[in-house]
């Protein structure tokens, strides 16, 4: 047992339970250097410092702050995936602002909030285990049905050597024209250099990165022609321009879906031999029915090693048309992803089926950092 040695003046007493007892009258001054042993523990107390002394001490140490400095100022030069989303909290369905919802009627069309936010909160957790996620505030009071579709929002031109610069939609459907100051602020608050499309544009679920500066543009429906020849000259990119005109399918995103950077879903059916052509010359398509896209092929999201798909088919009778192209739309993407060595996860988004939309409108990319990791089967 170790026992704690001290010099002092006066005699202590041991009470019965080891604690010292006894009056100290002066202070104790002890010497700093000690016994030391391996059964005997010393403790030393300086003298009092003079305080002319302390302040000389002071101005000795005193040394000027270094300032920190961060290696990334925004998310999109971050090397780990990047992503933005928006809880929702203004998510409704009340105008009908495409082909999915007019055909809605009665109260089909009402979502379950609850139920909403349980599967958002499936999608969230699921992108946030492999990178970074930002929640896009909502404000307060705002009339926003479709402020949780991120991807429309507007795209982060990663590209650019600087990686700072955002374009903000300019919406042709009424109802999210409030969305623009929004994003707007948000970028501006987090120090991008923000840009509005000068004409219709709704962000990247219409345009599509391949690879490096070189991109696939879908105009026709939502988004206007001009907004690309803008963005060619005004930031050095290579649009491959493709019209849209089925109107169930009415952002690119419903028909096209970039995979790995040399592999792209395409639904063959819904364009012109020369817009293929074109876009063959950039990237390997693969084929994809249209009843695919209906069910949602493209409407992906790629992750590192996994692609995240909507799928309600446990919702399906099994025997119905709907259940059978749902059935047919998972296993062709299954097969498509264990070819280039990625796996799939679905996610159940039936109450945002009530908006017409998917998994990938629900995710705004900050960077595209999920598409360096590249696999081959």
């Amino acid at each position: 047992m170790k026992t704690l040695s001290t010099t002092t003046n006066h005699r202590n007493k041991t009470l019965g339970n080891g604690q010292l007892h006894g009056r100290r009258k002066t202070a104790p001054k002890l010497k700093s250097a000690a016994r030391n042993s391996s059964n005997h523990v010393s403790l030393s107390i300086a003298e009092p410092v003079p305080k002319a002394l302390k302040l000389e001490i002071g101005r000795v140490r005193r040394q000027p702050e270094r300032q920190t400095v961060s290696p990334w100022l925004n998310p999109t030069q971050l090397g780990r995936p990047a992503f933005l989303m928006n809880f929702p909290f203004s998510y409704a369905t009340g105008f009908a602002n495409n082909p999915w919802m007019e055909d809605m009627k009665g109260g089909k069309r009402q979502p379950d909030f609850v139920r909403a936010a349980v599967q958002f909160l499936a999608v969230y957790q699921n992108i946030g285990a492999e990178g970074l996620v930002y929640l896009l505030p909502t404000p307060r009071g705002a009339d926003l049905q479709d402020l949780l579709y991120t991807a429309n929002l507007g795209i982060v031109l990663e590209h650019l050597p600087d990686k700072n610069t955002v374009v903000i939609s300019n919406f042709m459907s009424a109802p999210r024209c409030g969305e623009t100051p929004v994003g707007v602020k948000f970028f501006q608050d987090m120090g991008y250099d923000v840009h509005v499309a000068p004409s219709k544009f709704e962000g990247e679920a219409e345009l599509k990165h391949l690879y490096d500066n070189v991109y696939v543009g879908g105009y026709g429906i939502r988004s206007e022609r001009e907004t690309y020849d803008w963005m060619e000259k005004k930031f050095d990119m290579r649009i491959i321009k493709i019209r849209e005109t089925e109107p169930y399918l009415y952002h690119l995103d419903c028909s096209i879906f970039p995979i790995t950077k040399e592999n792209t879903l395409v639904g063959t059916e819904l364009f012109t031999k020369k817009e293929l052509a074109e876009l063959g010359k950039f990237t390997n398509i693969i084929p994809v029915t249209v009843d695919e896209c209906f069910s949602g092929i493209c409407n992906c999201l790629r992750l590192p090693n996994q692609v995240m798909n909507s799928s309600h088919i446990h919702d399906l009778k099994a025997g119905t048309e709907d259940y059978r192209f749902e059935l047919q739309k998972n296993r062709k993407l299954e097969d498509i992803a264990a070819n280039l060595a990625l796996e799939i996860s679905y996610f159940n988004l039936s109450e945002f089926h009530k908006s017409g939309a998917l998994l990938s409108c629900m995710v705004m990319h900050l960077n595209r950092s999920c598409y360096n990791i590249a696999l081959t089967a």
